[in-house]
């Protein structure tokens, strides 16, 4: 969805994701110009299984893992109350998206990325076995590690991605990438001038992008939208 019309003295910068109308607003007060599309659609796991087992879930006391908003809708969308779940999850939109359903005390603990997550969790001690919420391109950096640390890691795929890529025949001065499945989408037919510099919100999307080119690749410090579009915006203050 083409959220903006560039204009000509404006920093033009594309977004891998839709954005929110405010966070647009914002970066239109700073002479920046922002287009967003989505290059991947989320289809959450809606069979009737999948919610029976939700539900049942939803009675037990739990150690659960959450790295994504996508999984935390997919599950608070089934529930009418708040499982009695300590929750490890990935911070900013993740945890902020739990804080809508869930009292502060049911998160455990919180890092910036999936695999500085499984180090946490390995430190609690007292966790023998989690219950990860995830979709069907989830990476396996986390579920190994704990394997590897003897957790036993139950996942429940609650969500599926599909790329959908478009062709962009402008060039920006910025992409914003906030996952793995969307670079993939994006490079799958597109390719980036040399000198546009390319955000991401964090290592595995870093990763994703570095093997499909060598621009300029900058690491959002914490993953959230906001954060991303203030760290776009004071590169090119």
């Amino acid at each position: 969805m083409n959220l903006s019309g560039m204009a000509e003295n404006k920093i033009g910068i594309l977004s891998t994701r839709e954005l929110s109308p405010e966070l647009l607003q914002k970066t239109a007060l700073q002479n920046i110009n922002v287009e967003a599309y989505a290059f991947i659609e989320i289809i959450p796991n809606v069979s009737q299984e999948t919610t029976a087992l939700i539900q049942s879930l939803a009675k037990q006391q739990l150690a659960v893992i959450f790295t994504s908003v996508n999984a935390v809708n997919a599950i608070t969308t089934r529930l009418t109350a708040a499982p009695a779940w300590k929750i490890f999850c990935v911070g900013g939109a993740t945890k902020n998206a739990l804080l809508r359903f869930f009292n502060a005390s049911c998160i455990i603990a919180t890092a910036k990325n999936a695999i500085l997550l499984s180090e946490k969790i390995m430190v609690c001690g007292n966790v023998k076995e989690v219950t990860f919420f995830c979709g069907n391109l989830r990476m396996n950096h986390l579920p190994n590690r704990l394997s590897a640390g003897g957790i036993q890691v139950k996942e429940i795929m609650v969500y599926q991605t599909e790329l959908t890529p478009i062709a962009i025949t402008k060039e920006y001065e910025a992409i914003l990438f906030f996952s793995p499945s969307a670079v993939h989408s994006f490079f799958s037919i597109n390719t980036t001038p040399v000198n546009t510099v390319l955000f991401s919100i964090g290592e595995t999307t870093t990763a994703a992008i570095e093997t499909y080119c060598n621009n300029k690749v900058i690491t959002s410090s914490w993953p959230a939208e906001a954060d991303m579009l203030e760290m776009a915006t004071a590169y090119f203050k």
